[in-house]
């Protein structure tokens, strides 16, 4: 059933036109994701589908009776209204109390935020996730996010993408997060040059497929043609989570990506980081720090013992007031220890970009701000001028001669990382770099990172650009400790879903990978489910039902196997069928029934290793 229509649609924003005759159409259950540049134009085109902002010409048509929930980057909540009563709509509190979805969003968005407390009083961040709360209790049948994962962190981008999942509503998201559009989407709009260029799958998908008109047109320039090909080399080679779910033809791209190098050069950059930096970089000694200075606030590390070495590309991940920001700052020297040592070695030459921008002169112009730190930088094995990198993220011809004064946050962001590169530091702490970064100014800094050889310590709600920039995460989970994540993301959430901390004895061990390539606490895999038995571990168990689980674990395992194949001659036959639109539509569609047997399998695998493992 159609539910919005959009015929010959135009709408500008004084001389420049956002939209230019756009004509088309959201069905039920559309899961559609919007990506471009910003000011390209995405959120006047949600504004007009929501029936917000009318066209300047042309038809927006609703279904009758639509209801449509809208997430807009404002709210216009009264400042005297308790949380409770704008979230809840006057529901009594046994109806809102006994619905467990209901208490599962609030508990997820709202779980620091009493009900009782005024609008007036929230943070900027509060009234975000307020407003997402409310119009997640509430029934629609077209859901609209313009940048939903904004002040959410990993765990909560996590959990409101398994939560949409479940929604039968139609939606529509505008997002940077390139992970969320994976989870999310199962077809991508691009708004570019004043019009909707479609694409089916979510960003991956796009990713290729974008990719693949680009090499049959040759038509695009050929730095852009690079930048694709290394951002799909990223995908197809990443970790196996990442493409245990494809939605596109991966067959396709193979040329694309047959002789591509990883995105980075590991040796080299390793190599020229341990010249510039020696073999210390930051030792942490037995240190003990509180967030808000010694002996002020929550404990973020208790005697804790880690070492930065040369080189490193470490991801910092942890709930929001976990204390990232905290460990930034101890090693910035902007905050001192309780107790312990911090070693920091001679030759460190750092840059810290923090959540708060520091103050540029507002009369200067972009270029000179930059050009006043460095003219020119080696980066990797190419020479590129100041001008040449403004280019690169987002300000592109008279762009660079706009007075600082006049920059948006997300502007002046940009031009404050590219002061710190321009620095030629050797040692890059990263806090929440991509706020206000698009999707392609957020694949140039990637590229940019990509041949920057020093150490980098990022932290970000950017789950893609985590896992893109760095070669290992480290967690905070609220023991005191920095605890090393094999696994990465998936391990993080694997933890934090299992209550934080692991044992020492997984801690030891790392991870263990699950069949379909989902990764799962240690002594969780096969090896460790059917070693159980042996050890005589197994939660009490009498040795038949071991045995009768473990069988159960074999079929599991060869209905993977057997699922596995199908969808492998699946993706073939779509690549055969390339031009037959029909034809994809019924292989997709089976493609989906398969990968949803696929996680359920995966699922009832994971929940019987560990009964046998218990």
């Amino acid at each position: 059933m159609n539910l919005v229509n959009l015929e010959s649609v135009s709408h500008a924003f004084g001389p420049k036109p956002l939209l230019t005759d756009v004509s088309l159409g959201i069905e039920q259950g559309d899961r559609i994701g919007v990506v471009g540049r910003n000011g390209g134009g995405k959120s006047t085109l949600v504004s007009i589908i929501a029936g917000e902002l009318k066209p300047d010409s042309g038809r927006v048509t609703h279904n009758r009776g639509l209801r449509v929930g809208l997430l807009s980057q404002r709210d216009d909540f009264d400042p005297d209204a308790a949380v409770g009563d704008l979230v809840l709509s006057g529901r009594a509190e046994h109806e809102w109390a006994g619905d467990a979805t209901i208490r599962e969003i609030l508990a997820n968005l709202l779980g620091d935020i009493e009900l009782t407390a005024r609008a007036g009083a929230l943070s900027g961040g509060e009234r975000r996730r307020t407003a997402l709360a409310k119009l997640l209790i509430d029934e629609h049948d077209l859901i609209i996010l313009d940048e939903p994962t904004n002040h959410l962190d990993i765990e909560a981008i996590a959990w409101l993408a398994g939560h949409l999942a479940q929604r039968k509503s139609a939606l529509l998201v505008v997002t940077h997060d390139r992970w969320f559009l994976d989870a999310v989407s199962t077809r991508t709009w691009e708004v570019v040059d004043a019009s909707v260029e479609r694409y089916e799958g979510g960003y991956a998908a796009y990713v290729l497929a974008k990719a693949e008109r680009a090499r049959i047109a040759q038509a695009a320039e050929e730095r852009r043609q690079n930048l694709m090909r290394k951002e799909i080399a990223w995908l197809r080679r990443g970790p196996p989570a990442r493409t245990s779910k494809p939605k596109f033809r991966i067959n396709a791209a193979e040329a694309l990506i047959a002789n591509e190098p990883p995105p980075r050069e590991t040796v080299e950059l390793l190599k020229f980081a341990s010249a510039r930096l020696g073999k210390t970089v930051y030792d942490l000694e037995d240190v003990t720090l509180h967030a808000g200075g010694p002996g002020a606030g929550p404990v973020v590390l208790d005697h804790a013992t880690f070492q930065f070495g040369p080189g490193d590309r470490i991801g910092l991940i942890g709930v929001n007031g976990s204390g990232k920001s905290s460990v930034l700052r101890l090693l910035s020297g902007t905050v001192t220890t309780d107790s312990g040592r911090v070693v920091r070695g001679k030759t460190v030459r750092l840059a810290h970009l923090s959540q708060e921008l520091a103050e540029l002169d507002p009369a200067r112009r972009v270029l000179e701000t930059v050009e006043e730190v460095r003219k020119y930088i080696q980066v990797g094995k190419k020479e590129w001028s100041a001008s040449q990198l403004l280019e690169r993220l987002g300000f592109k011809g008279e762009a660079q001669w706009k007075v600082v004064g006049d920059l948006s946050g997300g502007e002046r962001r940009r031009l404050q990382l590219l002061r710190l590169i321009m620095d030629e530091p050797n040692v890059l702490l990263l806090d929440e770099p991509t706020n206000d970064l698009d999707i392609e100014t957020l694949t140039e800094l990637e590229d940019l990172l990509d041949g920057w050889p020093g150490t980098l310590v990022v932290v970000s709600h950017d789950r893609y650009f985590l896992e893109r920039v760095s070669d290992r995460c480290v967690a905070l989970l609220g023991d005191g400790r920095l605890s090393m994540l094999p696994g990465g993301v998936d391990e993080y959430l694997a933890r934090r879903a299992a209550g934080g901390a692991l044992s020492a004895r997984a801690a030891s061990a790392g991870t263990a990978s699950a069949p379909g390539g989902q990764a799962v606490p240690a002594g969780q895999g096969p090896s460790a489910a059917s070693g159980a038995a042996a050890d005589g571990g197994s939660g009490g168990l009498s040795a038949k039902e071991q045995r009768e689980l473990q069988k159960e674990l074999g079929r599991l395992e060869r209905q993977l196997d057997r699922l596995g194949e199908r969808e492998a001659k699946l993706h073939a036959q779509m690549a055969e069928a390339a031009s037959d639109f029909e034809r994809l539509g019924t292989l997709d569609a089976e493609l989906r029934e398969i990968t949803t047997q696929k996680e359920e399998v995966e699922l009832e695998w994971l929940d019987l290793a560990a009964r046998l493992d218990a």
